[in-house]
């Protein structure tokens, strides 16, 4: 079984704690896409896919660290591309990084269409079809995630009880963020933009094209901090015009 006196030493504790940070922040992308995914359900039944898509996250991540020699397996050549070797791991990623930039290149499109013509919110899908992308998806990103925690730490045990914690973060603030992304269109593009940009990055991983993680999270928070910014000057200037619009009202009575 595992080995819980490691966590008599603070080194562990050290790693438990940086190991849960690193896969609150790979899983935001997690969230982000879980939202988008379940925005078009009834609003009733959103908050438990939201858990079940965690949940089966989390399986997923517990059952690759529990396979852990067959997931490292993953990346031993499958065949040849373009002079470039392709593992199961290049394989699992590139068609990951392609679904994301299918759906989020579709949802933006869809978004459009519906602004241009006045249309409903996009058709309602069913749970099934919500599901099964999330499974999808959870594989890929499940994938990604306990390759980074091998490279973090050594123990399997820090690396399942910081994934535990991690969830149950996001499991906390998964409602929030679903909310903030669903009601704020110029966000949901964002987000969407964000997701995009991931799929550019797993697909250059799937090639050995390796882009540093922090640039990208760099750019994704400086644009997050500038559309909050945009968001509030805009709050600001609705808030103004309908206090000018009072105040002329007034004058005019």
């Amino acid at each position: 079984m595992f080995d819980l006196s490691v966590f008599a030493h603070a080194d562990a504790w050290i790693a438990l704690g940086t190991l849960m940070l690193m896969e609150v922040v790979l899983g935001i992308d997690n969230i982000v896409f879980l939202s988008i995914l379940t925005d078009r359900l009834p609003r009733d039944q959103q908050p438990r896919i939201r858990k079940i898509g965690l949940g089966l996250a989390l399986i997923m991540r517990i059952g690759l660290l529990l396979a852990i020699s067959w997931v490292m397996g993953l990346t031993a050549p499958l065949f040849t591309v373009l002079g470039e070797e392709i593992s199961g791991r290049d394989l699992i990623l590139g068609l990951g990084g392609l679904f994301l930039l299918f759906k989020s290149t579709r949802e933006i499109f869809a978004k459009m269409e519906i602004h241009e013509h006045g249309g409903p919110q996009g058709k309602a899908v069913s749970v099934v079809a919500v599901l099964v992308q999330i499974v999808l998806l959870d594989i890929v990103f499940s994938l990604d995630s306990v390759i980074t925690a091998v490279g973090m730490v050594n123990e399997i045990a820090i690396m399942i009880i910081a994934m535990i914690g991690a969830v149950s973060v996001m499991l906390v603030f998964a409602g929030k963020i679903s909310d903030f992304v669903n009601n704020h269109p110029s966000m949901k593009v964002l987000a969407l933009s964000f997701l995009m940009l991931i799929g550019v990055l797993l697909v250059a991983e799937a090639f050995d094209q390796h882009i540093k993680k922090g640039y990208v999270y760099f750019a994704m928070a400086f644009s997050l901090l500038v559309e909050i910014v945009n968001m509030r000057i805009r709050k600001n200037t609705m808030r103004n015009q309908t206090v000018g619009h009072s105040v002329h009202d007034g004058h005019a009575v």
